[in-house]
């Protein structure tokens, strides 16, 4: 059961990491439109039908365009991940009826496995004469494995996975315009992202996040921003104050820190948090929930697709907000963080920092 755990993250992750660029290249696209309109009080581009305006509003509309493209690529590289390119035409078909029947990122998911597995199940054990082998990655494996994806989620699955979605996205859009209920997304979503880094919880954060800006919310997306870029912050923060507490090398990794707060990559963060797991990640979930709900609290709100990063800030309105909870974020870790651990010893915690060296054996075989 482990092992197919692993299996399915890994899976989940490669899907993932093709949609990462499609949503965060839509979003911006969206974003800087919109950005030079509300420069000019002009907060919707829908009533211009000729002019600078109109042509803005064309490009917005193609942003929109990528963002809707969120889950036929989550489904379609999910598919593909599990089946190779066989897969990947019930992948694709299976995450746009995920869209057009408003199932969500859920039905992209089942959707996904669903063609994924039914793909693999083809090739494994369908056998045919060597004159037709051509035909099955061609003709075979996509109508079975998309027939599959109709039946499953055209008939069984539509129904519940759009009331499962519907009724997951009223409950956040209610969430996100109630003050004490935001605040506690908040507390939870900005601790997901400093769990483990760029990992299923981090990404499920940053997921939940993103795949709503299809729905036109946007208050869970600067939420998880806002950790996402103060963590690596953080340790920027920490090894420009306490020098004498960081190894050379961590010195270094804290300068390009700097660079990957700036631009909202939680990954920077991972060097330092090997050094001690159990202190860190609780020092690291406690700053991205403080960091993100103070965001929430100080008025922050996100009326346009929100950009990530340091820079983030722009597309926010009361902006300063986001600015203070990046500070509040940062400087937790930036203070508490070598406080608790001495990280001059660059050694990952767990590992034998006097291991032999003729112990270790090295094969070009």
């Amino acid at each position: 059961m482990k092992k197919l755990f692993a299996e399915w993250k890994g899976f989940l992750m490669s899907g993932i990491s093709y949609m990462l660029p499609v949503v965060i290249g839509g979003s911006l696209v969206v974003a800087v439109p919109k950005l030079i309109g509300l420069c000019f009080g002009i907060t919707s581009f829908d009533a211009y039908k000729s002019g600078i305006w109109f042509y803005l509003g064309q490009i917005e509309s193609v942003g929109w365009i990528g963002v809707g493209l969120v889950n036929l690529v989550l489904a379609g590289y999910i598919a593909y991940a599990i089946g190779d390119k066989p897969a990947l035409a019930a992948g694709f078909i299976g995450g746009s009826l995920a869209t057009t029947a408003n199932m969500g990122f859920l039905g992209a998911l089942v959707a996904g496995f669903a063609s994924g597995y039914t793909a693999r199940w083809c090739q494994r054990k369908l056998k045919v004469g060597e004159k037709f082998e051509s035909i099955m990655p061609l003709v075979v494996v996509p109508l079975l494995s998309t027939m599959v994806v109709a039946i499953l989620m055209g008939i069984i699955l539509k129904e519940p996975l759009t009331w499962v979605n519907t009724s997951l996205v009223a409950w956040i859009k209610e969430m996100s315009a109630s003050g004490v209920s935001a605040a506690t997304l908040a507390l939870i979503m900005g601790a997901m992202i400093g769990t483990d880094l760029g990992g299923p919880i981090n990404k499920a954060a940053w997921m939940a996040g993103n795949v709503l800006l299809a729905e036109k919310i946007y208050t869970p997306a600067m939420i998880v921003n806002v950790a996402i870029a103060g963590i690596p912050l953080g340790y920027a923060v920490a090894t420009t104050l306490f020098k004498q507490r960081f190894s050379t090398e961590l010195l270094d990794a804290g300068r390009s820190d700097w660079f990957m707060g700036f631009i909202g990559i939680t990954e920077g963060a991972i060097p330092f948090t090997l050094i001690n797991p159990l202190k860190l990640i609780p020092i690291n979930m406690l700053a991205g929930a403080a960091g993100s709900v103070t965001t929430i609290l100080l008025g922050a709100q996100a009326k346009i697709p929100p950009v990530g990063g340091m820079y983030g800030f722009v597309t926010i309105h009361n902006g300063w907000a986001y600015l203070v909870g990046l500070l509040v974020c940062a400087l937790i870790i930036g203070i508490l963080a070598p406080l608790a651990v001495n990280f001059n010893d660059s050694t990952p915690a767990g590992k034998d920092s006097e291991e032999d060296e003729d112990d270790i054996e090295i094969s070009f075989e």
